[in-house]
Order: C-alpha cells, then sequence, then structure tokens
C-alpha cells in the first residue's frame, strides 16, 4: 500500500454484493428455527454471508469478532443511510417496507459529531431521571414498581389469586405504556395501537411506511404540547438541553426512545421471563441468588432482544472475515448468531462467569450503543418488571411448550408475540405495592391528586385494552 492509496481496494475477483445469488433470510425455516439458518450460513459462507432482506442483498455478520469490529469502528462503518450506494443509485425497489424507519433522521442513524452532540442532548436530559436521590429518579423508580403492583392486582381483580394471563398483552406492553407515558410527560395515554405501529416498522410489514408516519405525528404533537407547557419530564428536559431543537427534531428523537422503551426493553423483559420459565438453569440459578441483574445478562445472551442489529454501511472497501464488503455496501450485524459464535468459542467459561455475561449485545456496543443513562434506566426497568412478577407470583408456569410459543420473527427483532402462563398469587388477592428495590432510595412521599387521578386514568384505558377494548392514543 503506498501513500497515494492509503487504504486497500476490493480485488477485481472479488465479487460484488449485487453480483452474488443471494437466498432469502426470512424464510418459514427461519421463523421456526432462526438459529438453524445462522448455523447453515455460517458453515457455508464463514462468518458473513450474503442474503437478501425482503429483495434486498445485505451482507449478514455471524461472527462475534466480526459484529464486534462492525460496532465498534465508526469510521468504517457509517450508521447514515446516505452513505448506502443501493439507495443513492436508485436501486432500492420504492416501497421496500423496511426503508420507511431508516429514514427517520435521528440520533441512532448519525454519525461522528452530529452523533456525538445528540447523545451529549440524551444524556444531560436523561440524567436526572438516572439519579434515584433526584426527585425524578426517585418518582420514576417508585412509579415502575407501582404500575407493576397494580397490573397484577388488576389481574386479581379480574381472575382471583389464581388463574391465566398473557404476560406480554397483559403486563409486560402496558407496564412500559405507563413508564412511556410517565416518562415522556404524555397528556394521555398512550394506547396498545402505538406499540402495534413500532412492531410494523421494526418488522417490515406491508404497512410499515404509513405505520412510522403515524407514530412520528403522534410524537410530534407530543413535542409542541411539552414546547408550550415544560415539565418535570424527559421531553421538556430534551428542550432544555438543546433549545433549537424542532417540534419534528424533537419528535424525531422521542420516536426513537419509545421504539427502545417499548420494544427492545419489552423483549428483555419477556425473554428473561421466558428463559426462566422454560428452566434455563444458569438464569434461575441466578435468579434465585437474588442476582436479577446478572439474570437479565443471562437471559440476553441466550436471546437477545433485537436479533439482527441496525444496518451499517461501509465507508470504503474492507476485508471483513473470509469477503471483501465494498464502499457504500450494507451490513446487517447478527446480535443472536454473534452470541452462539461467543458461546462456542468459550462455552465453559461463559456458562459460569458472571462477568463474562456482560459481553452481551443487548444493549449494542461501541460508539452507537445505547446511551448509559439510558442503559441503566433500561436495565433498572427490566429488573423491576421481572423481579416484581416473582415477587407476587407463588406459582407460574407457561400453559404452552416453549418451542410452540408464537414469535414475531422479522429482519431486526425476534420477539414474543405473547407469553401464557397459568400462576397463582402470593397472599391477598390484591398485592399491596412495595417499595423499590434500590438501595440507596429514599423514602416516599405521598402521590399527589393529580397523579392518582393519573394513574386511574391509566389503569382505566389499560383494562379496556386488556379485556377486549381499546385506549386511546395521543
Amino acid at each position: 500500500m503506498d501513500a497515494a492509496h492509503p487504504h486497500p481496494t476490493a480485488p477485481a475477483a472479488s465479487p460484488p454484493l449485487g453480483s452474488l445469488p443471494v437466498e432469502p433470510l426470512l424464510t418459514s425455516e427461519f421463523d421456526a428455527d432462526p438459529g438453524a439458518v445462522y448455523q447453515r450460513l455460517r458453515r457455508t459462507y464463514g462468518p458473513v454471508a450474503p442474503v437478501g432482506l425482503m429483495g434486498v442483498p445485505v451482507w449478514l455478520v455471524l461472527g462475534y469478532p466480526q459484529v464486534m469490529e462492525v460496532l465498534r469502528n465508526e469510521s468504517q462503518w457509517r450508521r447514515d443511510i446516505r452513505y448506502w450506494r443501493a439507495r443513492a443509485e436508485g436501486r432500492l425497489p420504492p416501497d421496500w417496507p423496511l426503508l420507511a424507519g431508516y429514514e427517520v433522521r435521528q440520533m441512532m442513524f448519525m454519525d461522528e459529531e452530529e452523533h456525538r452532540a445528540a447523545r451529549r442532548t440524551h444524556h444531560s436530559a436523561l440524567g436526572p431521571f438516572q439519579d434515584a436521590r433526584s426527585p425524578e429518579g426517585w418518582e420514576l423508580r417508585a412509579a415502575v414498581a407501582r404500575y407493576a403492583d397494580e397490573l397484577v392486582a388488576l389481574l386479581a381483580a379480574e381472575t382471583g389469586s389464581a388463574g391465566f394471563a398473557d404476560l406480554g398483552a397483559q403486563y409486560t406492553r402496558p407496564l412500559l405504556l405507563m413508564v412511556t407515558t410517565k416518562l415522556f410527560g404524555c397528556p394521555v395515554e398512550l394506547g396498545d395501537e402505538l406499540v402495534m405501529d413500532l412492531w410494523r416498522m421494526l418488522d417490515g410489514g406491508p404497512d410499515a411506511g404509513p405505520a412510522t408516519g403515524r407514530a412520528l405525528a403522534a410524537f410530534t404533537r407530543l413535542a409542541a404540547h411539552r414546547r408550550a407547557r415544560p415539565g418535570d419530564d424527559f421531553t421538556s428536559y430534551l428542550l432544555l438541553a438543546d433549545p433549537d431543537l424542532t417540534d419534528e427534531q424533537l419528535g424525531r428523537e422521542l420516536f426513537m426512545n419509545a421504539v427502545y422503551l417499548n420494544d427492545i426493553t419489552g423483549n428483555m423483559v419477556l425473554n428473561t421471563l421466558l428463559e426462566v420459565l422454560r428452566g434455563n438453569a444458569t438464569v434461575r440459578r441466578s435468579l434465585s441468588a437474588g442476582q436479577l441483574g446478572e439474570t437479565v445478562n443471562r437471559a440476553a445472551l441466550a436471546n437477545p432482544p433485537v436479533a439482527n442489529m441496525c444496518f451499517r454501511f461501509a465507508a470504503r472497501d474492507v476485508r471483513l472475515g473470509d469477503i471483501w464488503v465494498r464502499a457504500g455496501d450494507v451490513v446487517s450485524p447478527s446480535a443472536a448468531a454473534a452470541h452462539r459464535d461467543l458461546l462456542d468459542i468459550g462455552r465453559s467459561h461463559l456458562v459460569d462467569s458472571a462477568v463474562s455475561t456482560r459481553a452481551h449485545l443487548g444493549w449494542g456496543a461501541g460508539q452507537h450503543q445505547c446511551p448509559g443513562a439510558a442503559r441503566e434506566l433500561g436495565s433498572l426497568i427490566v429488573t423491576s418488571a421481572v423481579g416484581r412478577v416473582f415477587d407476587h407470583f407463588t406459582k407460574v408456569e407457561l400453559t404452552l411448550p416453549h418451542d410452540q410459543l408464537p414469535w414475531r420473527s422479522g429482519p431486526v427483532v425476534r420477539g414474543l408475540r405473547l407469553l401464557p402462563v397459568r400462576y397463582e398469587l402470593t397472599g391477598s388477592d390484591r398485592p399491596a405495592p412495595k417499595p423499590p428495590r434500590d438501595a440507596n432510595a429514599r423514602p416516599s412521599t405521598a402521590p399527589s391528586h393529580a397523579a392518582d387521578r393519573q394513574t386511574k386514568g391509566l389503569l382505566a384505558a389499560l383494562r379496556k385494552l386488556m379485556f377486549g377494548g381499546r385506549a386511546d392514543v395521543l
């Protein structure tokens, strides 16, 4: 390599992505057993494989070292969709379902200083909620525990001290909607239809474009509302940290945070519960020891909340694994395949070591990983949600074999559509709320009448949602 050519270029004999015969990734085989598909692709192609994603060729990165290289090397692997050569050249189908989400220009799809500035804004806005000793931090922690208790009490009110429930629709989704409503400062309850729109966008369904538009419009309205009526909430603190944000820009950032809070965090809750209920020995051992954080880590390693992570685009030609990726090519780092690779690399010490489980990619890695404050809040929500289930239920078991549970098996997320269980509750039919577990937290103050009214309104809306009706949408 000479000074005139500081970067290597792909050899002429190396076939470009667009010329390769690619097999579609999203097949019935993938829906049934994605792990088997990852293994077959790895045997055939090595750690990087060409696949077809809804008719578009993509490099799927399967090896843990290669995934970490893509996630950590920001100068080589860009998040900005404008680096995608096929898009720039007009070679993507105009109605390609995944394009709508990637066209939303928000923090996670920015690079370098623009991205770092947006992260600083988020860190500043989330800071008060991250600190358990601040009023906002204490109140959020108390609210998460209270909402979880109230949802369990709602089950008890409907079915008594024992019964059947879907821990997705009747616990996890409404819990995270309630947390989002509070954290974002929403003037009305967020409805389950918003979560469905986020699913449609992530899963690349036929109405992904309209679903993305509806969600963006809702959060843009929220941005305008909070600009006119600021409060002690994440939306208002984003504006305080960066007053130059327009309503549209702020709406896009709220949209991105809602995806992570409701879908990614929700998957982590459900996946953790599933790993416990299906009998994953290492996950159950951590739970029995009272190590909720480690329980979540082990579950995320076994079943990450994001199976295939957001696209990266090659800034220049580069060798990755056994293949050459050309400038402008798109790659999809697979956390699910990388975790399998990680366990194969060092299975014995990874199963037994608490430190090694932190290598999971549930929160991402590198410059674009989930911001520290958001990651801590996400971990708090997941551990609280999981812990409250096992605080209240003396018995909980799956009503379907774990290999027959229905999954959303799309290009990004493999998440449970439902988690049906049979349960028995501890104590009375209506569990009394308990204080949060945080040892550093201070005693709660009595809630205001306004907070009481908001909680009752949320529960009324969720009762309609959970038992045959529909809550209002912002």
